[in-house]
């Protein structure tokens, strides 16, 4: 068998900064999150499937969703995972803390789940089925950090 090269690609110290439109839906979610501390959700007319993130068409009936519905902030954990190994932040470009935790959530009212971060005040307590609240950020810029974390309430 060839040995191959690696080829490996460095940027060094330069920046590549972008930035992405979240369209019509993203924002209304974001903006509600900003200013209302309201996670929004939106309905099919057909099935009556709730989406979060909120999204234009129904995965299932693939007919145009225009009913916006609140859901959560409450919900419950519908699986996770904890990060030990410490990585650059692709976000903030720091070295990510550790531990911290990380899962989806089904919101109360949705019916397909969220990523976000759990926090690990209590590892103990975190577990699949676990209830959570969404904590919001004192200062919110229309991001996914307007969430800062899911805690476990029970």
């Amino acid at each position: 068998m060839a040995e191959k090269e690696q080829l490996i690609i460095e940027s060094g110290e330069a920046s590549q900064p972008f930035k992405y439109a979240v369209g019509m839906y993203g924002s209304k979610y974001f903006t509600e999150v900003r200013d209302n501390k309201r996670i929004m959700g939106v309905k099919c007319p057909k099935c009556g499937k709730v989406y979060i993130p909120p999204r234009g068409v129904c995965g299932s009936c693939f007919v145009e969703m225009k009913e916006w519905v609140e859901v959560g902030p409450k919900g419950v954990i519908g699986t996770f995972t904890i990060l030990r190994f410490a990585f650059i932040d692709p976000e903030t470009g720091h070295q990510k803390p550790v531990p911290y935790g990380y899962g989806f959530i089904k919101l109360d009212g949705a019916d397909t789940l969220m990523q976000h971060y759990i926090n690990l005040d209590d590892e103990s307590k975190v577990k699949i089925g676990a209830r959570v609240e969404a904590v919001f950020a004192q200062e919110r810029k229309g991001s996914t950090r307007d969430i800062e974390y899911f805690k476990v309430i029970e």
